[in-house]
């Protein structure tokens, strides 16, 4: 098992790189996470939702995602409540307190019987724990730390984070804080994020493990130079999104809105050669970019609230009218529309609001839940979907409430398989002018070809030459190419032998 002395240590990571290189020494291998909180997730085959760390870690061990492997989801919906997904499935919105007193014991038996399945298919199951096991006042009730190792039998591995600094202080305090029992179960450390001449650092490393009494694992350096998916953050707002006009770069501004969920769907962009990408918080900082995407959100009305609020939405809506294409995924696609309703409350205490308008769509929620995976065609025209049409995508869908499109409005796509099934239904938008559309397909800029279609249209809008499509690689393919980079570093950096004679393999 994998925890680390704090959140955002790299845990998610290790776990991906030690699937990856278990996998690759010829152990069928899994990752499993009891509880995670987190906004960034996915939809397995049979529909069940599920976060992107452990999808990702999936990946890394070269299978597919089952929920199993993330058991529990908590999805906030604010400052101290979550909707709580069970085996892929919400059971509903719970407050922090409702959670972790009355749900989260209950839940033990859901988890135990998810681990166990794992560990009767695999050789190797890796646990990845969430925060720190040293959070006094939670370690009654959590139920994805120690108790988890608890329940595994599983040696623990602990993660600092030294680029924040303080890592030794936070090694030493944690040992100092868990339960003699539990102390007894960490095996060692990994010092993550390094950067700098090693050999400086040795002392620290003889320090520690005198003080402790424990070996340190390896220290992993700070990578750079590939990609490896985020489980739930986004950095700080990263530069402008401003336009100079002989700019041969693609600036695209993605809205960071406050309950942000599933900017994966963009890494694929960033990825690309001619675009430069910012993820834009506030209405000043949004400045003149070639295409503005409003993403997926956990809650769409409070986010809509929060663009009128900051002046964001007034800011896009102008840079519209002046020409600049607007893309909406998911909620962004809902926040297009001319009216959010939430009649039911169950996303928001606010009943109702007006959207952008860019959209003439209408969008009411309800309390199903809508999760699958689709194959869709594009359909719609106009200068950003020219070109396109009848190019195949695939993703998949994660939100509640229905849209209604107005007459005349036409749908971006066009479904042709769901769950594994045939299907025939419109998805999304696009308005008269061909400058917006929207959908709920997660994941459409994965395909190489559409997304470099789409770039194209946007390099012509600019007066540039297009880039051949060979240039973009698809995006399932990228992700293995920088698996196999982080494993290799890993596994440069740890004691690999340490590691198998700690689980009794050779």
């Amino acid at each position: 098992m994998i925890q680390g002395t704090a959140s955002h240590v790299g845990k998610s990571v290790l776990v991906a790189a030690l699937c990856r290189i278990f996998v690759r020494d010829g152990f069928r291998v899994a990752p499993f996470k009891s509880q995670n909180m987190a906004l960034n997730s996915f939809v397995t085959k049979d529909g069940g939702e599920m976060g992107r760390a452990q999808v990702v870690q999936a990946e890394a061990a070269c299978i597919d995602p089952t929920v199993d492997m993330n058991p529990i989801l908590l999805k906030p919906t604010g400052n101290a409540s979550s909707q709580v997904i069970v085996l892929g499935r919400p059971v509903g919105n719970f407050s922090a307190q409702q959670y972790h007193l009355d749900y989260a014991p209950r839940a033990l038996q859901v988890i135990e019987e998810a681990l166990n399945r794992l560990r009767s298919n695999f050789d190797i199951v890796v646990i990845e724990g969430a925060g720190s096991p040293a959070e006094v006042n939670l370690q009654e009730h959590e139920i994805v730390n120690m108790r988890i190792a608890r329940m595994a039998e599983a040696p623990v591995l602990l993660v600092a984070d030294i680029d924040k600094g303080g890592a030794l202080a936070s090694v030493v305090g944690t040992m100092e804080l868990v339960s003699e029992e539990d102390r007894a179960r960490i095996a060692g450390f990994i010092i993550n994020k390094f950067r700098g001449d090693l050999s400086l650092f040795q002392p620290a490393v003889d320090f520690l493990e005198r003080k402790t009494g424990r070996p340190v694992f390896g220290v992993v350096p700070y990578f750079q130079g590939f990609r490896v998916q985020e489980e739930d953050t986004i950095s700080e707002d990263r530069g402008t999104a401003e336009v100079a006009a002989e700019d041969e770069w693609l600036n695209i501004a993605v809205v960071h809105l406050p309950h942000i969920s599933n900017f994966t769907d963009f890494d694929p962009l960033e990825d690309e050669p001619d675009v430069r990408m910012s993820y834009v918080g506030r209405g000043n900082r949004l400045g003149r970019p070639d295409l503005v995407i409003i993403p997926g959100s956990k809650n769409t009305i409070e986010d809509l609230y929060f663009l009128k609020r900051s002046g964001l939405a007034a800011r896009i809506v102008e840079l519209n009218r002046a020409g600049t294409p607007v893309i909406g995924i998911c909620g962004g696609f809902q926040i297009l529309g001319a009216e959010l309703s939430d009649p039911l409350h169950t996303e928001s205490e606010i009943p109702r609001m007006e959207g952008l308008g860019l959209l003439n769509i209408s969008t009411t929620f309800y309390s199903e839940k809508v999760t699958t995976q689709v194959e869709a065609e594009v359909a719609g025209a106009g200068p950003l979907l020219g070109g396109t049409k009848g190019s195949r995508v695939s993703g998949y869908e994660i939100h509640m409430g229905k849209t209604e499109l107005a007459v005349g409005v036409h749908p971006a796509f066009r479904v042709t398989e769901s769950s594994g099934r045939e299907a025939s239904s419109p998805d999304g938008a696009v308005s008269r002018d061909g400058l917006v559309f929207g959908t709920y397909i997660h994941g459409i800029f994965d395909s190489s070809d559409f997304r470099r279609r789409v770039l194209n249209n946007l390099r012509a809008r600019k007066g540039l030459r297009p880039l051949e499509p060979a240039t973009s690689i698809p995006a399932f393919e990228q992700r293995h190419k920088d698996l196999d980079k982080l494993a290799a570093v890993v596994r440069g950096s740890l004691d690999m032998e340490k590691v198998y004679a700690l689980m009794g393999l050779k």
